[in-house]
């Protein structure tokens, strides 16, 4: 069957269903990070806030790599709108809470002065803070602490559950309910994977970088002006390679396999459990200190660089690899949408109508095993579209032969045709045919992407990056200080710090093992 009437016999039996909306009920979480700087624009070496609660146990508002790095987390949601609206009031509560600083407005950071400038994040002196904190450090030596101060926004997202029996009844499979899940969420991560350069192109927005990330290094990078590094068509650097990949995957090995859960698990333990050398000379404990969990070609599983993951929610300490054989993929993360500079929030409706559409599009699509011709080909799509993405007439490669990337791309808008049409049934507005529509253009005019507005506005204004993406954060800043945080809101968020520093205290009074004792009891999990 050829792959697109598969696509189109799947949906005509999803609009066949008398209750044809289930696919509305999907889940949308958001998970945002926001570099903090001072007023220079320089990296905040103030602790993360005590007035935002714990890192350690804030459900919503934690740190990532360093103290600098905030991380803002909704819950999952129905619908997209509630999502962004929970994220709106999180940054509000946030700003309201930072003291003569602000957020920075893109994925990118400017003026890093050196390593040593970048202060790890802390989560107090538990064993779970602590572990917490090693990791990082380790990470610091693996790849250097700069690469780990990029921010991004991750798109959770997870299918109705009414809609798995009615798709594992037409498919005629006899699986077991949650092996069926997992099988089409694989799925969905290897389209993904296959047409993920798509998101860059689209949503890119560091065409661009200040000099201070590369800390004097040499690069292949044209010079904007005496602090900028940019390329002319490039659409997201941050995913490119200057961006944090695990760049001693070819020396050791490691590259996660897709072709299902069992031998995605089982490439991710042997990585967590194999040493490498090239990790082994920075030791494990120096002068009393632990300087990464372990000297193996991951530490833990989240090291492992990817576009998208399969997820599961953790019970407790449980390692995700445990959880996600135990129960299976619960939702998935993509996690290459670079923060948006022209949107408060960093990121906006538009982009998730379509992100949304564009992961069930991939679930729906035909998805054979990614065998290593085609992995070479992804890897190289997804840095070609990252470093030229915008290059009149670039070619990309699908199944070893040559493909223009707006070709591929014009194909996919489409195909997605009817899977907004399913989404839209019964919304007046119309709001992911909208987006498609607004995406295509992008596709036809390149000039029209994020990462095109970017350096045209540089040039126009004469800017360097650094001025851009300053002068952009504070006009989100006035956004944020202007915009009303009800009672209510203001209650919630309390609370949640409130809790989450109670949480804490409970956590380091009941730790009752040494720190070695505890991570060699978290990596003998069964």
């Amino acid at each position: 069957m050829h792959k697109y009437h598969i696509l189109r016999k799947r949906l005509d039996v999803l609009m066949a269903q008398p209750e044809s909306q289930m696919l509305t009920g999907n889940q949308i979480g958001l998970e945002k990070e926001s570099l903090r700087v001072n007023r220079l624009g320089s990296i905040a070496q103030t602790p993360h806030p005590e007035a935002l609660g714990s890192a350690l146990t804030h459900p919503y508002i934690t740190t990532d790599y360093s103290e600098a790095l905030g991380e803002f987390i909704t819950p999952p949601f129905s619908n997209i709108p509630e999502a962004l609206d929970f994220l709106q009031n999180t940054q509000k509560f946030v700003y309201k809470n930072l003291d003569d600083e602000i957020l920075w407005a893109t994925s990118m950071p400017c003026v890093v002065a050196g390593e040593s400038s970048i202060p790890l994040a802390r989560y107090g002196n538990s064993n779970a803070g602590t572990m917490k904190t090693v990791y990082r450090r380790g990470l610091g030596h693996r790849y250097g602490r700069v690469m780990q101060l990029i921010a991004g926004v991750h798109f959770n997202f997870s299918i109705n559950d009414a809609f798995w029996p009615v798709l594992q009844d037409f498919e005629g499979d006899r699986q077991t309910p949650q092996d069926f899940i997992n099988t089409r969420y694989f799925d969905l991560i290897r389209n993904s994977q296959r047409m993920g350069w798509l998101v860059p192109y689209l949503f890119g927005a560091s065409p661009a970088v200040c000099k201070s990330f590369l800390l004097g290094g040499s690069t292949t990078l044209d010079e904007f002006d005496e602090s900028t590094y940019y390329e002319p068509y490039a659409t997201s650097l941050r995913m490119g390679d200057i961006g944090y990949q695990n760049n001693k995957e070819n020396e050791s090995g490691i590259k996660a396999c897709y072709k299902n859960i069992d031998s995605y698990i089982s490439s991710l333990d042997w990585a967590i459990n194999t040493s490498y050398e090239g990790y082994e000379k920075f030791g494990l404990v120096k002068d009393g200190t632990y300087q990464q969990l372990n000297t193996n070609i991951l530490q833990i599983e989240n090291e492992y660089y990817s576009t998208i993951r399969p997820k599961q929610i953790l019970l407790g300490n449980e390692k995700p690899t445990i959880a996600l054989r135990k129960r299976g993929v619960k939702y998935v993360e993509l996690r290459s949408l670079d923060v948006n500079a022209y949107d408060p929030l960093g990121v906006n409706e538009s982009q998730l109508h379509f992100l949304e559409a564009f992961l069930l599009f991939c679930l729906l699509h035909e998805s054979p095993v990614i065998e290593l011709p085609e992995r070479q080909e992804i890897d190289h799509n997804e840095m070609l579209t990252a470093h030229r993405g915008r290059m009149p007439g670039l070619q990309l490669s699908r199944n070893g032969k040559n493909q223009t990337l707006h070709d591929w791309a014009m194909e996919i808008m489409q195909e997605m045709t009817a899977v907004c049409e399913l989404l839209d049934a019964d919304d007046p507005e119309k709001p992911y045919t909208a987006s498609l529509n607004k995406q295509t253009e992008r596709v036809l005019n390149p000039d029209m992407t994020p990462s095109a507005r970017m350096l045209d506005d540089m040039h126009q204004d004469s800017e360097s990056f650094h001025r851009f993406a300053e002068r952009m954060s504070r006009q989100h800043s006035h956004y944020y200080k202007n915009l009303h945080l009800s009672s209510q809101q203001e209650q919630f968020h309390q609370q949640a710090v409130s809790a989450s520093i109670e949480k804490q205290k409970e956590v380091e009074a009941a730790d009752t093992m040494s720190f070695a004792q505890y991570l060699a009891d978290y990596f003998t999990q069964s």
